[in-house]
C-alpha cells in the first residue's frame, strides 16, 4: 500500500482532549484542524508537545489564523493570537468563540 494512502492514527493520549470522537476512525492529515483546536483549547503541556511533534508550527498556526466557528474557548483563544502574533477581524474573533448565551440582535 502506498504511503500517501495509509491512515496515520491519532495517538491514544489524544482521546481525553477528543472526548466525542471515536479517535480510531480518525486521521492525522484529514482531522488535523479538529485535532489542532481540541489540543489547544483543551490539552495540558505533555499534549501540545506531541503536537508539535506531529505538526509543524506553521500548520498550528494556520488552524490559529482560520479558527473554526464557534469551537474556540475565549482565552485560549486570546493566549494563542497573543504567542502567534495573530490579528484577527473582529468578525470572524466573534464566530470563532464558544458561546452558550449568543446575543441575538
Amino acid at each position: 500500500m502506498p504511503q500517501k494512502d495509509k491512515i496515520k492514527k491519532v495517538p491514544r493520549q489524544f482521546q481525553r482532549v477528543l472526548w466525542s470522537y471515536d479517535i480510531s476512525k480518525m486521521d492525522l492529515e484529514e482531522d488535523k484542524k479538529e485535532i489542532i483546536t481540541q489540543v489547544l483549547n483543551y490539552g495540558d503541556w505533555g499534549d501540545l508537545k506531541l503536537l508539535y511533534k506531529l505538526y509543524p508550527e506553521k500548520e498550528i498556526k494556520k488552524v490559529v489564523k482560520n479558527p473554526r466557528r464557534g469551537v474556540w474557548l475565549e482565552k485560549v483563544l486570546n493566549f494563542w493570537l497573543t504567542i502567534f502574533n495573530i490579528k484577527l477581524k473582529k468578525e470572524n474573533y466573534q464566530k470563532a468563540i464558544f458561546n452558550l448565551n449568543p446575543v441575538r440582535k
